[in-house]
């Protein structure tokens, strides 16, 4: 298949990673994959490592007059058989065409933008069910998961204290609940927060952290490239989101074989399975936080149990050769006989 793969979004974010990671799978995987992006050198960069050749647009506002016939130009000479817009912005400048094209979604986004799209991807089921609750047929409605990176061969990151230590991963932003999870650690005085992300909540969590006398136990990392070598370091890992329509992080602990707790939101809730491979907790509850992660630290062996369980799922469902395995069957099922 020829495959033009549409991305028009930030330097960084999980779901920019994740468009360049299964550019990059389809591509290993023999499919010939174009990619249409944002002039941002490093991805630009990324993708000729890894033998491809991305064209660049501007993706701009809405005086933007030329992106999209520069796009349809691409897409011609290039023979798109799929042409898959990932996220509002590149879905609404995405060209149609003799090609099938795809919206995809990692949220729940404003369907407008998709709607010169044949077909939608949701990365969870939730977000499937969604869009069809909006008038979309369930014919024209895909749940394609996401994969990431497997951490088994990662060495794990040097401890920084002799107590445990709880992770904490993603933006600094107040949908994270991380101001939450601050307030937990008041509860555990026995364990060490890391956090690492960035991001425009930064000084009202570092405010918080010195109201609450927690500095000398609870940090702010910034953005980290190291993220398996620090989840297998941590004895746990936390999602505190108040709103996660996914939550790579946690396929990523699953990866890491990090034991997880979360809390129930939209993509934690549906992935993880509670008391099983994770624990789940009401959102927003900082005291069934602290309590949970309290039982699981003083437990080894139920740490170690969540873990195991948490591989499995990754090995099964999250890793990249099931994954890429049924992208490459729904896309091919969908482009034009």
């Amino acid at each position: 298949m020829k495959i033009a793969q549409i991305m028009a979004g930030a330097a960084q974010g999980g779901a920019e990673l994740f468009f360049e990671r299964m550019t990059i799978a389809l591509a290993q995987a023999g499919e010939d994959v174009l990619p249409l992006i944002r002039a941002e050198p490093a991805r630009v960069s990324r993708f000729a490592d890894s033998g491809l050749a991305a064209q660049t647009f501007r993706f701009g506002g809405p005086l933007d007059f030329t992106t999209k016939p520069q796009l349809k130009k691409a897409a011609q000479q290039f023979g798109a058989d799929i042409a898959i817009a990932w996220m509002s912005r590149a879905a609404s400048y995405a060209p149609q065409g003799p090609w099938t094209l795809i919206g995809r979604l990692g949220g729940y986004y404003d369907l407008k933008y998709f709607r010169r799209c044949d077909h939608l991807i949701g990365n969870t089921q939730d977000i499937v069910r969604w869009i069809i609750a909006q008038g979309w047929s369930a014919e024209r409605v895909h749940y394609l998961p996401n994969f990431v990176e497997d951490f088994a061969p990662v060495t794990p990151a040097p401890r920084s204290s002799d107590g445990q230590t709880i992770l904490a991963l993603g933006r600094l932003h107040e949908v994270k609940g991380f101001d939450t999870l601050i307030q937990a650690m008041t509860k555990l005085p026995d364990a060490t927060l890391l956090i690492a992300g960035e991001g425009p909540e930064r000084p009202k969590l570092e405010a918080l952290i010195n109201t609450l006398n927690l500095a000398p136990r609870v940090k702010l990392l910034g953005w980290r490239t190291d993220t398996g070598a620090l989840l297998k370091a941590a004895d746990l890992f936390v999602s505190s989101s108040r709103h996660e329509p996914l939550g790579n992080m946690v396929l990523e602990a699953f990866s890491a074989q990090t034991p997880v707790l979360a809390a129930a939101a939209e993509g934690p809730r549906e992935t993880i399975r509670d008391h099983v491979d994770g624990i789940l907790v009401p959102i927003d509850d900082a005291a069934a936080l602290a309590r949970a992660a309290r039982m699981l630290l003083a437990s080894p062996a139920q740490r170690a149990a969540l873990a195991a369980a948490g591989r499995a799922r990754f090995e099964a469902e999250f890793a990249a050769a099931p994954v890429v395995a049924t992208w490459r069957a729904t896309l091919s099922r969908l482009r034009p006989r």
